[in-house]
């Protein structure tokens, strides 16, 4: 990343900006990954562009990317208060019978456990 793309994605507003950096440059920003993650982190409000690169990068590779993937989940989390982007999130990246597979994924995923409890808030549904 050069200066200039340094520059303007630090005054990303809501995430879009960065994302589609991450998205339109995957092939080369591995060293930059890191810092990119940081900043959706930052200036995302609501989860839509964390969610989306986690979702992205669990396409591309989600062993390569599994630490970035685990922090943008968890962001995602935490901004996703109206539950927007969780429950698409969830079955992305755990698929589609994640809901059947819920006690399994909790005892080896925090982050799906996180999301399970927010989205079935009944503690017995676990």
């Amino acid at each position: 990343m050069n200066q200039d793309d340094a520059k303007r994605l630090k005054s990303d507003q809501d995430g879009l900006l960065t994302y589609e950096y991450l998205a339109n440059n995957i092939e080369t920003c591995d060293d930059d990954l890191a810092a990119l993650t940081d900043n959706l982190v930052r200036v995302d409000l609501n989860g839509q562009f964390t969610a989306s690169a986690a979702k992205y990068l669990n396409a591309i590779d989600k062993d390569k990317y599994a630490a970035q993937i685990s922090m943008l989940v968890a962001a995602t989390i935490d901004k996703d208060r109206e539950h927007r982007y969780l429950s698409d999130l969830m079955s992305s990246l755990y698929g589609p019978d994640c809901t059947a597979r819920a006690k399994e994924l909790s005892a080896t995923d925090n982050n799906f456990r996180r999301i399970y409890k927010r989205l079935y808030p009944n503690p017995e549904s676990l």
